[in-house]
Protein backbone atom coordinates (compact mmCIF):
# COMPACT_ATOMS: atom_id res chain seq x y z
CA UNK A 1 0.00 0.00 0.00
CA UNK A 2 1.17 3.33 -1.09
CA UNK A 3 1.88 5.72 2.05
CA UNK A 4 0.22 9.06 1.02
CA UNK A 5 0.94 12.89 2.25
CA UNK A 6 -1.86 14.11 3.94
CA UNK A 7 -2.62 17.43 2.02
CA UNK A 8 -5.19 20.47 3.13
CA UNK A 9 -6.57 22.93 0.23
CA UNK A 10 -7.16 26.61 0.69
CA UNK A 11 -9.97 27.62 -1.67
CA UNK A 12 -13.22 25.75 -2.31
CA UNK A 13 -14.25 27.69 -5.83
CA UNK A 14 -14.29 26.24 -9.54
CA UNK A 15 -10.20 26.29 -9.47
CA UNK A 16 -10.22 23.72 -6.38
CA UNK A 17 -12.24 21.56 -8.43
CA UNK A 18 -10.01 21.13 -10.97
CA UNK A 19 -7.12 20.71 -8.59
CA UNK A 20 -8.78 18.10 -6.50
CA UNK A 21 -8.82 16.15 -10.08
CA UNK A 22 -5.34 16.44 -10.53
CA UNK A 23 -4.26 15.70 -6.86
CA UNK A 24 -6.01 12.64 -7.13
CA UNK A 25 -4.68 11.26 -10.19
CA UNK A 26 -1.39 11.79 -8.71
CA UNK A 27 -2.42 8.88 -6.27
CA UNK A 28 0.45 10.78 -4.13
CA UNK A 29 -1.83 12.86 -1.51
CA UNK A 30 -5.12 12.29 0.49
CA UNK A 31 -7.08 15.05 0.76
CA UNK A 32 -7.60 16.09 4.63
CA UNK A 33 -9.84 18.76 3.96
CA UNK A 34 -10.30 22.49 2.17
CA UNK A 35 -10.13 26.24 4.10
CA UNK A 36 -12.62 28.24 2.66
CA UNK A 37 -14.95 31.12 3.50
CA UNK A 38 -16.34 30.47 7.64
CA UNK A 39 -20.18 29.94 6.74
CA UNK A 40 -18.87 27.29 4.40
CA UNK A 41 -17.68 24.73 6.78
CA UNK A 42 -19.06 22.19 7.41
CA UNK A 43 -20.08 21.97 3.64
CA UNK A 44 -18.62 19.49 0.89
CA UNK A 45 -16.62 19.83 -2.25
CA UNK A 46 -16.79 17.04 -4.22
CA UNK A 47 -16.80 14.83 -1.22
CA UNK A 48 -14.34 16.89 0.69
CA UNK A 49 -15.32 18.78 3.79
CA UNK A 50 -14.37 22.42 4.38
CA UNK A 51 -12.50 22.43 8.11
CA UNK A 52 -12.06 25.92 8.74
CA UNK A 53 -10.94 29.14 7.38
CA UNK A 54 -7.80 31.44 6.86
CA UNK A 55 -8.06 31.53 11.18
CA UNK A 56 -7.26 27.91 11.53
CA UNK A 57 -3.98 27.81 9.15
CA UNK A 58 -1.54 27.99 12.07
CA UNK A 59 -3.38 24.66 13.85
CA UNK A 60 -3.42 22.79 10.89
CA UNK A 61 0.33 23.41 9.97
CA UNK A 62 0.75 21.38 13.16
CA UNK A 63 -0.16 18.54 12.30
CA UNK A 64 2.07 17.65 9.92
CA UNK A 65 0.07 18.36 6.63
CA UNK A 66 1.24 19.82 3.04
CA UNK A 67 -0.84 22.73 1.35
CA UNK A 68 -2.03 23.51 -1.85
CA UNK A 69 -3.17 27.23 -2.65
CA UNK A 70 -6.31 26.60 -4.59
CA UNK A 71 -7.64 30.00 -5.16
CA UNK A 72 -8.43 31.05 -8.72
CA UNK A 73 -6.58 33.88 -10.33
CA UNK A 74 -7.82 35.76 -13.24
CA UNK A 75 -7.75 39.53 -12.54
CA UNK A 76 -5.69 39.74 -9.05
CA UNK A 77 -3.35 37.35 -7.28
CA UNK A 78 -3.45 39.88 -4.19
CA UNK A 79 -5.52 36.82 -2.72
CA UNK A 80 -2.86 33.39 -3.69
CA UNK A 81 -0.04 35.82 -2.39
CA UNK A 82 -1.61 36.60 1.20
CA UNK A 83 -2.35 33.43 1.66
CA UNK A 84 0.94 32.18 0.54
CA UNK A 85 2.80 34.45 3.07
CA UNK A 86 1.15 33.11 5.95
CA UNK A 87 1.80 29.49 4.94
CA UNK A 88 5.57 30.59 4.73
CA UNK A 89 5.47 32.26 7.77
CA UNK A 90 4.09 29.45 9.46
CA UNK A 91 6.88 27.11 7.75
CA UNK A 92 4.37 25.07 5.86
CA UNK A 93 5.01 22.64 3.19
CA UNK A 94 4.09 23.70 -0.31
CA UNK A 95 4.60 20.93 -3.16
CA UNK A 96 5.00 20.78 -6.62
CA UNK A 97 1.82 19.00 -8.20
CA UNK A 98 1.96 17.49 -11.59
CA UNK A 99 -0.62 15.53 -13.19
CA UNK A 100 0.95 12.51 -14.61
CA UNK A 101 -0.77 12.84 -18.00
CA UNK A 102 1.49 16.34 -17.97
CA UNK A 103 5.15 16.54 -20.06
CA UNK A 104 7.52 17.52 -18.10
CA UNK A 105 11.02 18.32 -19.28
CA UNK A 106 13.68 16.78 -16.95
CA UNK A 107 15.81 19.60 -17.79
CA UNK A 108 12.99 22.30 -16.29
CA UNK A 109 12.70 23.70 -12.98
CA UNK A 110 9.29 24.30 -11.09
CA UNK A 111 8.82 26.10 -7.75
CA UNK A 112 7.26 24.87 -4.81
CA UNK A 113 3.30 25.10 -4.65
CA UNK A 114 3.04 25.69 -8.26
CA UNK A 115 0.52 23.16 -10.31
CA UNK A 116 0.86 21.67 -13.58
CA UNK A 117 -2.40 20.63 -14.73
CA UNK A 118 -3.71 17.72 -17.11
CA UNK A 119 -1.80 17.85 -20.62
CA UNK A 120 0.57 20.66 -20.13
CA UNK A 121 3.37 20.25 -22.17
CA UNK A 122 6.58 22.27 -20.60
CA UNK A 123 9.94 21.92 -22.84
CA UNK A 124 13.50 21.42 -22.04
CA UNK A 125 15.08 24.26 -19.70
CA UNK A 126 12.12 26.17 -18.72
CA UNK A 127 12.05 28.16 -15.28
CA UNK A 128 8.24 28.21 -13.82
CA UNK A 129 8.25 30.13 -10.28
CA UNK A 130 6.39 29.49 -6.94
CA UNK A 131 2.45 28.86 -6.70
CA UNK A 132 2.11 29.15 -10.65
CA UNK A 133 -1.21 27.94 -12.37
CA UNK A 134 0.29 26.00 -15.43
CA UNK A 135 -3.66 25.17 -16.55
CA UNK A 136 -4.74 21.97 -18.87
CA UNK A 137 -3.22 21.85 -22.16
CA UNK A 138 -1.13 24.44 -21.81
CA UNK A 139 2.24 24.42 -23.56
CA UNK A 140 5.10 26.13 -22.68
CA UNK A 141 8.27 25.84 -24.76
CA UNK A 142 11.97 26.14 -24.49
CA UNK A 143 14.07 28.45 -22.74
CA UNK A 144 10.70 30.73 -21.26
CA UNK A 145 10.74 31.77 -17.91
CA UNK A 146 7.73 32.35 -15.72
CA UNK A 147 7.72 34.68 -12.41
CA UNK A 148 6.00 33.69 -9.24
CA UNK A 149 2.29 33.92 -9.13
CA UNK A 150 1.33 33.37 -12.81
CA UNK A 151 -1.79 31.48 -14.42
CA UNK A 152 -1.14 30.42 -18.00
CA UNK A 153 -4.63 29.04 -18.96
CA UNK A 154 -5.74 26.28 -20.52
CA UNK A 155 -4.26 25.65 -24.26
CA UNK A 156 -2.15 28.77 -24.11
CA UNK A 157 0.94 28.84 -26.16
CA UNK A 158 4.33 30.17 -24.91
CA UNK A 159 6.36 30.03 -27.83
CA UNK A 160 10.75 30.31 -27.14
CA UNK A 161 12.69 32.37 -24.71
CA UNK A 162 9.30 34.39 -23.64
CA UNK A 163 9.92 35.98 -20.50
CA UNK A 164 6.48 35.95 -18.34
CA UNK A 165 6.84 38.29 -14.88
CA UNK A 166 5.41 37.85 -11.64
CA UNK A 167 2.00 38.27 -11.20
CA UNK A 168 0.59 37.62 -15.13
CA UNK A 169 -2.62 36.07 -16.13
CA UNK A 170 -2.40 34.42 -19.69
CA UNK A 171 -5.96 33.96 -21.10
CA UNK A 172 -7.21 30.63 -22.74
CA UNK A 173 -5.88 29.77 -26.50
CA UNK A 174 -3.83 32.83 -26.30
CA UNK A 175 -0.34 32.78 -28.22
CA UNK A 176 2.68 34.70 -27.26
CA UNK A 177 5.56 34.96 -29.70
CA UNK A 178 9.10 33.78 -29.38
CA UNK A 179 11.63 36.30 -27.62
CA UNK A 180 8.40 37.89 -25.67
CA UNK A 181 8.40 39.62 -21.86
CA UNK A 182 5.30 40.33 -20.52
CA UNK A 183 5.95 42.52 -17.73
CA UNK A 184 4.57 41.88 -14.05
CA UNK A 185 0.50 42.02 -13.29
CA UNK A 186 -0.27 41.98 -17.21
CA UNK A 187 -3.84 40.46 -18.05
CA UNK A 188 -3.24 38.69 -21.59
CA UNK A 189 -7.22 38.20 -22.96
CA UNK A 190 -8.29 34.64 -23.95
CA UNK A 191 -7.69 34.20 -27.76
CA UNK A 192 -5.10 36.81 -28.28
CA UNK A 193 -1.50 36.97 -29.97
CA UNK A 194 1.18 38.77 -28.52
CA UNK A 195 3.77 40.09 -30.79
CA UNK A 196 5.22 42.28 -28.95
CA UNK A 197 6.59 43.19 -25.51
CA UNK A 198 3.74 44.19 -22.78
CA UNK A 199 3.90 46.37 -20.75
CA UNK A 200 3.58 46.26 -16.99
CA UNK A 201 0.02 46.15 -15.66
CA UNK A 202 -1.37 46.53 -19.06
CA UNK A 203 -4.27 44.76 -20.53
CA UNK A 204 -4.52 43.62 -23.40
CA UNK A 205 -8.07 42.19 -24.62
Amino acid sequence: MIDKTPIILVGGGGHCHSCIDVIESTNKYIINGIIDLKENIGKKILGYSVIGDDKDLEKLTKDGCCFHITIGQIKTTEKRIQINNILKQLNANQPVIISPLAYISQHSRIGSGTIVMHHACINANVFIGENCIINTKALVEHDTRIDNFCHISTSAVLNGSVIVKENVFIGSNSTIFNNITIHPNSIIGAGTIIKKDVNCDEVIK
